[in-house]
C-alpha cells in the first residue's frame, strides 16, 4: 500500500473515532444534563426503575400483606401505602434511609412525628434529638402522642421496622382524611409539598391500571 493510501486511510480512521468520540461525549452530556433536571425519585420513575431494579408497575411481594393489612385496619386504599413506600425510599432500596432533613426508614418518619412533638427537643422540621430507646418505647410514644406503633406487641415501636413504619403511615394518612377520601390532603399532611402528591398519585394510579407483584429480597 502506498504511503498516500495510507495517510489517507489513518486520516478517515482519525475521523471516524473523533465522531464516536464526539457523538459519545454529546450523549453523556445530554443524559447528565437530564439527570439535573430530575429528583432520583422522578429519574428512577422516568427509566421504568432502573435504579431501584423495580418497575414503575411493579410491587414487591413481601410488602403486599403489609400494605393489605395496614390498609384494612385504617380503611384506605393499600394502593396508597404502596406508592408513598415507592416514593419515599423505592421500596426500602434507597440506602441509606436517612433524609438530609433527619426523616429515617422504609417510610421516611421525622422522629418528632414519630415519637410525638411534645418531646423537649422537638422543633422546626421535627429532627429532634431524642434517645433511641425513647423513640422506640411504645408508653413513651402513646403518652407524647406520636404515630409510632409496634404492631406485634414485641416490645419496641421500630420506624425501621417495615410493619411498625407501614402501619404507622396508614394511620397517619387515615387521621388526616385519607379515610374520608381526602387523599391529596393527606399526602400533603404527610411531605408538605405538591410534588410529593403529584408523584403518589401518579403511582396510584399506575397500580390502579395495573400492577405485577414481584420478588424482590428486602434489604436488612
Amino acid at each position: 500500500m502506498g504511503k498516500a493510501k495510507q495517510k489517507k486511510k489513518r486520516k478517515l480512521f482519525g475521523c471516524l473515532f473523533a465522531s464516536v468520540f464526539f457523538i459519545a461525549a454529546i450523549g453523556i452530556g445530554a443524559f447528565y444534563l437530564v439527570s439535573s433536571m430530575f429528583t432520583e425519585n422522578e429519574l428512577d420513575k422516568l427509566l421504568n426503575g432502573r435504579l431501584s431494579g423495580i418497575a414503575n408497575n411493579e410491587i414487591p411481594a413481601e410488602y403486599m400483606p403489609i400494605y393489605q393489612e395496614a390498609a384494612d385496619k385504617y380503611d384506605i386504599p393499600w394502593e396508597l401505602l404502596a406508592a408513598v413506600h415507592r416514593v419515599e425510599t423505592r421500596f426500602s432500596t434507597m440506602d441509606p434511609m436517612i433524609s438530609p432533613a433527619g426523616a429515617e426508614g422504609p417510610m421516611q418518619f421525622m422522629p418528632c412525628t414519630w415519637f410525638g412533638w411534645s418531646h423537649p427537643t422537638c422543633e422546626g422540621n421535627g429532627a429532634g434529638a431524642i434517645p433511641n430507646e425513647e423513640l422506640t418505647d411504645p408508653d413513651l410514644i402513646a403518652e407524647h402522642g406520636g404515630y409510632g406503633m409496634d404492631v406485634r406487641d414485641k416490645g419496641v415501636a421500630d420506624p425501621w421496622n417495615h410493619e411498625d413504619a407501614i402501619f404507622a403511615a396508614a394511620r397517619y394518612l387515615s387521621s388526616n382524611g385519607a379515610d374520608d377520601g381526602d387523599i391529596e390532603e393527606a399526602l400533603f399532611a404527610y411531605n408538605r409539598a405538591d410534588w410529593y402528591v403529584e408523584e403518589v398519585i401518579s403511582f396510584v394510579d399506575v397500580y390502579n391500571n395495573g400492577y405485577e407483584v414481584i420478588e424482590h429480597n428486602e434489604k436488612p
